[in-house]
């Protein structure tokens, strides 16, 4: 298949590298005007040298797709959609790989005023994990066994799963909904509780374990946060994993306390370091893309959030920024005052 990636970071460079040791034809598109050379120099898992197509605009690296993979960072799907809109085509699938805030709902509703519809896959994570390494290197470091998928319309779920499927292989689990993708991200709100907790260690660039630093603590808060998210799902209608069962599958350890299940994993990788600055996507992603969001649903459907709501106002005073302004996909979707049931709707197109 010819798929285009939108996106050229380690995640995107790692698909690419994956999809052509696996005999398909990636195409890379850099929304920053900065692309890779057409030769990727992969480790890790996808080890060799693998040729990919460089387009030189959105259009050329949708045209003849079979399937548009969105690997960018959260705060640049808005732009990467806004770019894919006017080209793409009905008998294409788009993947939005670690779907984050309303990206799907944002990108079918654009689709719509063209009178366009084509299934929209939304993951709940990544397929894989990657780092970029210089002009045309990627260390591909792990591909997820299990994933979490959604597909707007519902209707067209069979078509997107299966590209999906062609693609990476039989790691999908279908969801109900792109709700029950929002609620199964962890990340946002693990990531808020540990970087809150240790933030002048990150703010000084020292070397501290991610896992390592997951004391009782701060499991407790990250415990806490979760009984919020689960709050969220039973509001409408849904059964997300716990923090407990993510632990499990994801790192194949016991089950405890999050502190203990974190320091289980730091037993097994204490390689695994927290960042090293204020500007990290624990902070500059999640907030605005993954907390914001979940706060909003908590108004939609009368369940208080206040441990959400409070992170998302220390870190915008910690940085100095309005975190709710920065997430760009919500205004034009006027969400603020629709309910449960609406949305519910919407999100099943």
């Amino acid at each position: 298949m010819r798929v285009a990636i939108l996106g050229t970071g380690g995640i995107g460079r790692g698909y690419a590298a994956f999809l052509a040791a696996n005999g398909h034809q990636p195409v890379l598109w850099s929304p920053t005007g900065h692309p890779p050379t057409t030769t990727l120099v992969a480790t890790g898992v996808v080890p060799g040298r693998h040729a990919v197509e460089v387009a030189a605009d959105c259009a050329a690296a949708l045209a003849g797709a079979d399937v548009a993979i969105v690997a960018t960072v959260a705060n640049g799907h808005r732009a990467v959609l806004d770019a894919m809109a006017p080209h793409l085509l009905a008998s294409q699938v788009v993947v939005i790989s670690g779907h984050c805030s309303f990206a799907a709902l944002y990108l079918h509703r654009l689709l719509a005023a063209r009178g366009v519809e084509l299934p929209i896959a939304a993951w709940a994570t990544t397929a894989l994990t990657a780092r970029r390494g210089g002009a045309e290197g990627v260390h591909v470091s792990g591909l997820r066994q299990r994933l979490d998928v959604a597909t707007l319309p519902q209707r067209l779920a069979d078509r997107g799963e299966a590209a999906c499927r062609a693609l990476f292989g039989d790691r999908f689990q279908r969801r109900e909904d792109l709700l029950a993708i929002m609620l199964s991200n962890l990340n946002p709100p693990a990531h808020m509780a540990n970087m809150l907790l240790n933030l002048t260690r990150a703010e000084q660039g020292e070397d501290w374990p991610n896992y390592g630093s997951i004391t009782p603590a701060v499991g407790r808060v990250i415990e806490a946060l979760d009984a919020e998210r689960l709050a969220l799902a039973a509001a409408f209608g849904l059964s997300v994993r716990t923090v407990t069962e993510h632990f499990v599958l994801s790192h194949n350890i016991a089950p405890g306390s999050v502190a203990e299940m974190a320091a289980a994993v730091h037993a097994k990788r204490p390689e695994l370091l927290g960042p090293k600055t204020l500007d990290s996507r624990f902070v500059t992603e999640d907030v605005p893309f993954g907390l914001v969001p979940l706060e909003l649903l908590g108004r939609i459907s009368g369940v208080p959030v206040p441990l959400h709501a409070a992170g998302i106002a220390l870190f915008s005073a910690t940085h100095g920024r309005d975190f709710r302004a920065e997430n760009d996909l919500l205004p034009p979707l006027a969400l603020a005052g629709t309910t449960k049931a609406a949305l519910a709707a919407a999100l099943r197109g």
